[in-house]
C-alpha cells in the first residue's frame, strides 16, 4: 500500500480550504525503462472525498495527472473539529483512503 496523503483541512468563516498530497508513481504507460521495454501503465482513478461520512467531491483521473499529484478544493459548511477523508483508486486494484480533522 501507498505512503499515507498528507491532508490539512483549514477552516474559514463558513468555508474550509482541504489540501491533499498523494504518494503515488503515477505512471502514463509511454515510458520506457532502461531495457527499453514500456513500463506499464499505474495511475489513480478515482478520487473521493467526504465531509463527516456525507460525500462532497468525486474525480475521475486519468494517466496525464503528475506524480504525487497534489489536490486542493473548499467545502461549505465544515467546522472545526470535523472529519474529512479522501480515498482513491488505482488502475491496478490498489486503493488508500485516510482521514484529517478540521482546524
Amino acid at each position: 500500500m501507498a505512503d499515507p496523503m498528507r491532508i490539512r483541512a483549514q477552516a474559514q468563516g463558513d468555508k474550509t480550504t482541504v489540501r491533499v498530497l498523494m504518494s503515488h508513481e503515477m505512471e502514463t504507460g509511454q515510458r520506457k525503462d532502461s531495457a527499453g521495454k514500456p513500463v506499464p501503465a499505474w495511475f489513480i482513478q478515482e478520487v473521493s472525498a467526504s465531509h463527516n461520512g456525507k460525500p462532497v467531491m468525486t474525480a475521475q483521473w486519468g494517466p496525464s495527472v503528475a506524480k504525487n499529484p497534489f489536490l486542493q478544493f473548499t467545502i461549505k459548511g465544515a467546522k472545526a473539529g470535523d472529519k474529512v477523508s479522501i480515498s482513491w483508486k488505482d488502475n491496478k486494484g490498489d486503493s488508500r483512503s485516510d482521514e484529517a480533522t478540521v482546524s
